[in-house]
């Protein structure tokens, strides 16, 4: 029988009119690692270009060859065991099964597609959902604390492979990345440049100064 994927969810659980059973094995939980992460060098040198790969733009599979694998727009490795991009959907799933993923931190307080819940009760994944609204003017802003407990899953090395991702992999996810950014004592100017190549021409201001007032002082 294969695993359950566990939904950890900071409002509500997913509803069960999407018919999956994520009935959680208390006796699989990891506890988090409490272990303060190793700083990474701040050179975005070691930051791989995201794709634009798009499921629209990939050439058809000739008969006879091996399967195409396509990964989600704007996918890219934040660090090893951590990956962002956008909403994966069903012509990506046969790449995230290659890398072997094991965890998904989902951004977005909508209920997680049906398809993408299915994939994941296949094959193991588990779902930690942090529902958050996207960082625009003039009353909408990022909890600080969901911030501080979705770092604290990306840094448990018993999740990973984990991959962060909201709808577009630009805004939420690039705060996400750029708090984190922070625990690994990279300056400023590297975490703007990062959230920048993301983002493109649509930057939020509001974002760079959450991502500049955040505080890691209580983070694990």
């Amino acid at each position: 029988m294969s695993q359950q994927p566990l939904l950890m969810t900071t409002a509500t659980s997913i509803s069960a009119s999407t018919k999956i059973d994520t009935t959680t094995d208390h006796n699989n939980i990891n506890n988090t690692n409490n272990s303060t992460p190793t700083p990474i060098e701040p050179s975005l040198d070691s930051v791989i270009i995201p794709s634009t790969f798009t499921s629209s733009s990939a050439p058809p599979n000739p008969i006879g060859r091996d399967e195409i694998l396509i990964p989600p727009i704007n996918f890219c490795m934040v660090m090893p065991g951590v990956y962002r991009s956008g909403y994966p959907n069903k012509k990506n799933f046969p790449f995230l099964k290659k890398i072997g993923l094991k965890s998904i931190c989902y951004l977005c307080p909508e209920q997680y597609a049906h398809n993408n819940m299915e994939f994941c009760r296949k094959n193991g994944i588990r779902i930690f959902q942090f529902g958050i609204e996207g960082n625009k003017e003039p009353f909408v802003h990022i909890p600080e604390e969901a911030i501080r407990k979705a770092i604290k899953e990306l840094l448990n090395p018993k999740n990973h492979p984990i991959m962060i991702h909201c709808n577009k992999g630009k805004h939420r996810t690039g705060v996400l990345v750029g708090c984190l950014r922070k625990t690994q004592n990279w300056s400023l100017t590297s975490i703007f440049d990062e959230y920048r190549r993301f983002a493109g021409s649509k930057v939020r201001m509001l974002d760079q100064q959450f991502i500049e007032l955040y505080s890691n002082v209580s983070q694990i």
